[in-house]
């Protein structure tokens, strides 16, 4: 599949005449909670030669192309609206530079924009961000009999990170375990987590879960009754743009 992967990417350089300067996997894979049909969400930014920057009119900066019967879906975000999104703590940018699945990275690039991504973080949108995802989630299970696993693993990753962001000033990290193991979880919370990964990796992403896992949805309601009390008085970031400048500045001259 890697080199499906690079092969659409190197034709997307090619038609949208842009380098890609990073490529990872986000989602379920990243994550460390795939099912066997898992697709391939790949997530790229890149960069536009000189003369796009120069010019008036408002232009697309970003693109998406699905292929192979929609297994690979590849979106993308160009430079500047990374970076501007990064300036907001903008977490879905953020978890792309997280991902433990690279498929073009450039180390130096990353690191800086790792860097950037640090001196703007904000615990408060970060938080925000989880807790809506959780609650859509949440909602859609909401009374249900059965519900998708997928969903499931969506809402209870999101309420873990609201922990975390509440307990710690670090970021939070994007594969599921690591951050299981950075916030306290009694042990038996934990056990069943484990079985229900195990689950998941055998069954298609349209399974349907029957079991009422009441002690993890207990959890994760109290996540969310924390967010409410505790979330106004976490900080903002305090990034400077002058850094983001001097950066694409440096790229989109290179």
């Amino acid at each position: 599949m890697k080199d499906k992967i690079e092969y659409y990417l190197q034709q997307l350089e090619k038609e949208k005449d842009i380098r890609i300067l990073f490529a990872c996997e986000t989602g379920s894979r990243a994550w460390g909670f795939a099912s066997p049909d898992s697709d391939y969400d790949i997530r790229v930014l890149y960069v536009h030669e000189l003369d796009w920057y120069l010019s008036l009119s408002d232009k697309k900066d970003d693109l998406v192309l699905m292929a192979e019967n929609n297994d690979i879906d590849i979106t993308g975000w160009e430079l500047r609206k990374s970076l501007r999104l990064l300036n907001k703590s903008n977490v879905s940018m953020i978890e792309r530079l997280q991902s433990p699945i690279h498929y073009r990275c450039d180390p130096e690039f990353l690191e800086k924009m790792l860097e950037i991504t640090k001196a703007n973080y904000s615990r408060k949108a970060a938080v925000y961000h989880y807790k809506s995802m959780a609650g859509k989630f949440l909602d859609d299970m909401d009374n249900s009999s059965s519900y998708k696993l997928k969903g499931f693993f969506y809402a209870l990753r999101a309420c873990s990170a609201c922990k975390w962001i509440l307990d710690r000033k670090e970021l939070p990290p994007i594969e599921f375990m690591e951050l299981l193991n950075g916030i306290e979880m009694k042990s038996n919370l934990m056990t069943r987590i484990k079985e229900l990964i195990a689950l998941k990796a055998t069954v298609d992403e349209s399974y349907m879960h029957k079991e009422y896992e009441s002690d993890l949805f207990h959890f994760m309601q109290a996540c969310l009754d924390r967010v409410k009390l505790e979330s106004q008085n976490l900080p903002t970031g305090n990034g400077s743009w002058e850094a983001s400048e001097a950066f694409f500045k440096k790229v989109v001259m290179n």
